[in-house]
């Protein structure tokens, strides 16, 4: 790998092409692996299908995000205990040693009730997986502000042993991404890389074309004793052809490549020097 910590292409950046896209794309690009965002694409479900995939295009599955989104609700179960068991079966599989879950919705009153202790259960099924929590953001709707998630959108307000710091969510919070990075502390093993311009909304941008500490963020990683990975999770959906997604996609794989190595970044600026 080029760099200690593996950077990981989120399927979601492939978006709306499916998941099998962003495979080819990883390959294409030369990240570390994927992370397969569960959602209504079949393909995202299956271990089998997604197993394949990793072999054809030499490109492992390194982190699942568990179906947490509103679109899917009702992806395996509309049970989230039995979508969450699902994950960590498919994490399990694959040999994925990473499942991102979200804080409870505020309507999912049971299972926000008993999210700790129930999750608690879920590790002691899977005690090879880290199931990393991660900070969302309040939504902002005609003028309106309210927080969908109990108890809140912070995770580190409610204390869990593992946590995925996204930095657009942070970005769409307002929040210092390095201040939370240090209330998650060692906690902190899973990065969302994307970029954002605190405008309250969830923006997902190329890392470097927003207003967020990307690049310090990044390069805080190795004095936190930081030993998970980095998921590149940024929004393409809206260009105009396949060849200026995979453009983004390098672009957001070059970012990361230099900012988690500064020293040696710096030891090559001074060798040309």
């Amino acid at each position: 790998m080029t760099s200690r910590v593996p950077v990981l292409l989120s399927s979601s950046s492939v978006f709306p092409e499916p998941t099998a896209a962003a495979f080819e794309m990883a390959a294409t690009v030369g990240y570390d692996g994927v992370e397969v965002m569960v959602w209504t694409d079949a393909v995202s479900q299956d271990a089998g299908a997604l197993q394949g995939l990793a072999a054809h295009y030499d490109v492992p599955v390194l982190s699942v995000h568990a179906p947490c989104l509103l679109v899917t609700q009702r992806v395996w179960s509309p049970d989230p205990w039995e979508r969450l068991n699902r994950a960590a079966q498919l994490a399990e599989t694959l040999g994925a040693p990473t499942v991102v879950v979200h804080p409870p919705f505020t309507w999912q009153r049971d299972y926000a009730r008993n999210f700790a202790g129930g999750l608690a259960k879920v590790q002691m099924r899977h005690p090879d997986i880290t199931f990393a929590i991660e900070n969302m953001y309040p939504v902002r709707m005609a003028g309106r502000t309210f927080v969908p998630y109990v108890p809140g959108w912070d995770p580190t307000e409610a204390g869990y042993d593992a946590y995925t710091l996204d930095l657009s969510h942070a970005a769409a919070s307002r929040t210092d991404s390095l201040e939370l990075a240090d209330r998650m502390g060692k906690g902190l093993k899973h990065v969302h890389l994307g970029d954002g311009t605190g405008e309250g909304r969830d923006e997902h941008l190329v890392p470097g074309r927003g207003n967020q500490p990307c690049a310090e963020l990044l390069q805080s990683l190795a004095g936190r004793g930081f030993q998970g990975s980095v998921a590149l999770e940024v929004s393409t959906r809206k260009v105009t052809s396949r060849a200026v997604r995979e453009a983004d996609l390098r672009e957001s794989l070059a970012f990361a490549r230099h900012h988690l190595a500064p020293a040696a970044t710096a030891t090559a600026a001074v060798t040309r020097g």
